[in-house]
């Protein structure tokens, strides 16, 4: 895929118009990120935002008992960077790559100035920014009210929405950290899921077999989070 269009594949350099995106392509670099990476931790300042392409990065905070809980997670949808202190510009949890895969990177200096200059650049930044915080003050109603079964389904979805494709380089341990709950849990009901047939688990990766089933067996807040951003930041080319 040429360079250009590569970049494209983030939803929100494909939502501004041509002339827009045309002005923050040169200032983008490709960077392949690994599973595990942490890119920020809690209160390091933001120096360059990372728009992803296929790879999932989970915005975290830890507890005293250092069990890892997520507040958000960012896929092609989306920006890290987005959501941050804004007096500080500096992360308000650690930045972690749960999904290995390719971004674009750009730093904030070049950001804030296209920003300064570019309306539209402006307004789909703060676009991603409410987005993403109805997604995370939403994520907090699914986990107090909605089952884990049902939040499983919800995770996988979205997954398979942010990578554009069925089988998924997911494991028992990614799942269990995102969901808040044991491993043991997350086998459950993975297993419970492959006999209904919806998903085929192999090493280290979960495919999708029956996305309506899985659509059925999630809660609403997947289809609620969906429509969110498809209202705010429709896709152009």
């Amino acid at each position: 895929m040429p360079k250009s269009r590569k970049h494209l594949s983030n939803r929100f350099l494909r939502s501004l118009p041509p002339e827009d995106a045309a002005v923050l392509l040169p200032l983008l670099e490709n960077v392949d990120l690994k599973r595990g990476t942490i890119l920020y931790e809690t209160d390091d300042l933001l120096t360059h935002a990372y728009l992803p392409h296929d790879c999932i990065v989970s915005l975290v905070t830890f507890m005293e008992n250092g069990q890892a809980v997520e507040m958000a997670s960012i896929g092609n949808e989306g920006m890290v960077g987005a959501v941050a202190a804004p007096a500080t510009r500096r992360a308000i949890g650690q930045y972690a790559v749960q999904l290995p895969g390719c971004a674009s990177r750009i730093p904030m200096a070049d950001l804030d100035r296209v920003m300064a200059d570019r309306l539209a650049v402006r307004h789909a930044l703060w676009h991603v920014n409410e987005a993403i915080i109805s997604q995370t003050l939403l994520t907090v109603a699914c986990t107090a009210v909605h089952s884990v079964e049902a939040r499983c389904c919800r995770w996988i979805l979205s997954t398979r929405d942010r990578v554009g494709k069925d089988a998924l380089r997911l494991t028992h341990e990614v799942l269990a950290e995102m969901l808040g709950v044991q491993r043991s849990t997350v086998s459950a009901i993975l297993k419970q899921l492959q006999t209904a047939a919806l998903i085929e688990q192999k090493r280290a990766c979960i495919a999708v077999r029956d996305r309506e089933g899985l659509e059925a067996a999630s809660c609403e807040c997947y289809f609620r989070i969906r429509e969110k951003f498809d209202r705010l930041l429709p896709q152009g080319a």
